[in-house]
Formats: C-alpha cells, structure tokens, sequence
C-alpha cells in the first residue's frame, strides 16, 4: 500500500475522532441522558461543541476530494515525491485546522485549509503527466 493510501486512511480515522470530542462537550452542555435519546428539542451547540461540528464537517468536506485523487493516481498507479508530499501537507494541515477550530485559534485556520488545498492540488497535478 502506498503512503498516499495510508494516509487517506489515517485521514478517514481522524474524521471519526471528530465525534467524540464535540459530543463529549455537548453532553457537558446538554447534559449526557439528553444525548442518549433522540436528540428532538435539543439546544443549539455552542463553544467547543458548535466548533467541533464545524470542524467535522468541514473535514468531510475536503477529504472527499482529497479521496478522489488519491484513489485516481493510485489507480494510474502514480507514487512520488510529489503525491507524497501533498498528502502529507493534507494530513498535516487537516490536523492544524481542526485543533485550531476546536480550540477557536482563528489566525491559522485559513492558512491551514488552503495548505491542505495545496497538497489535494499537488497530488492532482501528477494526473497531468499521466494523460500525455
């Protein structure tokens, strides 16, 4: 298996760590019998609970592409330094960004999601040599 793919996996457990952070604080928020029911008429999520859903989704919202491209150059069977590195920018800056968000650092959250759009975007740009 191939870095690329261990680290889309690595990026798909991240995700799933997202979950238990926010919804341990809900439950300190809510109270944690409240979050074992249907969850109807719950309040809204705020502090550290509303910033790590966000952070989840917005997770989810990049390691679709990121997915996408990685499963592609693997397929073309495409591994260098390029598609490496890109993706280990991608991981590195998808944990930025979330510890950021979570813990409402706002300053190098922006810079840490258009680096992670930078790795996707190196990882895309070896297709590119592929298609010749």
């Amino acid at each position: 298996m191939t870095y690329e793919l261990w680290i889309l996996v690595t990026c798909a457990l991240l995700g799933l760590l997202f979950p238990f952070v926010y919804n341990w604080h809900y439950g300190k928020q809510v109270g944690g019998r409240a979050l074992l029911g249907n969850r109807d008429n719950l309040p809204e999520r705020t502090g550290i609970a509303a910033r790590g859903h966000r952070a989840h989704q917005n997770h989810l919202e990049n390691l679709l592409p990121f997915a996408i491209v990685v499963l592609v150059v693997n397929q073309a069977g495409i591994s260098n330094a390029i598609t490496v590195f890109g993706a280990v920018l991608f991981l590195v800056a998808r944990i930025i960004h979330a510890t950021t968000y979570i813990a409402g650092i706002p300053g190098p959250r922006p810079i840490a999601y258009f680096a992670g759009l930078i790795g996707i975007l190196m990882v895309a740009s070896q297709l590119v040599y592929y298609i010749r």
